[in-house]
């Protein structure tokens, strides 16, 4: 029964680095490298906590207004929106004015991670608590009290959101042209393809997708008002996803559920009889960047070019240079 609990919250929390590798990837394909998503996945939490808050019933025992499924919904568009434009902000920055994307990201980060601890500390002040809306996130397992209870609604749309992206990227004419700007935006551009629009389109709905998985963490998986708190993190590990998954969504369905397993196996340690200090429990939780790393090691040494990122990631494209 234990080992059953560890698997669910290892799927659950998995779902966390699922939303946020998927629109990495997405973003990737489109050739750019945009380590703002630990910061995004934070405003998009905020965005959606923020619409909770805004349709929060005067009080405890008072019944919303709105139907359990709009609450959702609503709550869901709020962080698709706020994730949304820290996309539209890093493409203006990357792609119209050609920024360092390296340094772009992480000033994103930085923005991002900044807005959204003073986001959360506003909503905290006014004494609101933005988890009322917990029981229909958990839907359709939220009267349950085992760890089944985390595999909500968030989960099985991750799920979806994943094969989806897969898909579009593997086998559409929309995903064709996509992977072509990410490998060589010049010859798509000579091709006719409109390399801008492309680039644009993919990293706002990457940051979108990212921004859901910050959602889930903080509402959703953790359902605590300082979560926020740790929704960096999970952003790193999600980007560390991306090298793990090979750039493949329907891998990271995989991935992040090992990711998981391997985040929460230091707490769960003790439950299967084997005792740790919380310097090793935390110690345990870098696991996941370890194989990583063992994962870039071996695509590397093989050098197979499927197993590699998109050729122009990480470089701006100079149209008049073509």
């Amino acid at each position: 029964m234990k080992i059953i609990e560890f698997l669910l919250s290892a799927l659950a929390i998995g779902v966390t680095f699922l939303y946020g590798s998927t629109g990495e990837i997405i973003t990737e394909k489109a050739g750019h490298l945009n380590l703002g998503i630990p910061g995004i996945m934070g405003i998009g939490a905020a965005c959606g906590c923020a619409a909770l808050n805004a349709m929060l019933p005067e009080s405890s025992d008072m019944t919303p207004f709105l139907p359990p499924w709009l609450i959702v919904v609503i709550a869901l568009l709020a962080t698709l929106i706020g994730a949304g434009l820290m996309g539209l902000l890093y493409s203006f920055l990357a792609v119209t004015l050609r920024a360092n994307q390296n340094v772009t990201g992480l000033a994103m980060t930085i923005f991002g991670t900044g807005l959204t601890k003073y986001i959360f500390a506003g909503l905290e002040t006014k004494g609101v608590k933005y988890i009322w809306a917990l029981p229909y996130f958990r839907f359709p397992f939220n009267n349950t009290t085992s760890a089944l209870q985390y595999c909500g609604v968030l989960v099985f749309l991750g799920i979806a959101v994943a094969i989806i992206s897969s898909v579009i990227l593997s086998r559409t004419r929309v995903g064709l042209h996509l992977r072509a700007v990410g490998e060589s935006p010049a010859t798509a551009d000579a091709a006719g393809i409109n390399v801008t629009r492309y680039k644009y389109i993919a990293t706002i709905i990457g940051s979108a997708i990212a921004g859901l998985g910050g959602l889930f963490y903080v509402m959703d998986y953790q359902g605590s008002q300082e979560a926020y708190l740790s929704v960096e993190a999970m952003g790193w590990l999600s980007v560390a996803l991306v090298i793990f998954s090979l750039w493949r969504p329907y891998i990271s369905i995989f991935g992040s559920f090992v990711f998981g397993a391997l985040f929460i196996l230091g707490s769960y340690l003790p439950s299967f009889g084997l005792m740790v200090d919380v310097a090793t429990a935390n110690l345990i939780k870098t696991l996941p960047y370890v194989v990583t790393i063992i994962v870039l090691i071996i695509t590397s040494v093989r050098n197979r070019r499927e197993n590699q990122p998109p050729a122009s990631l990480g470089v701006s494209y100079f149209r008049e240079d073509r």
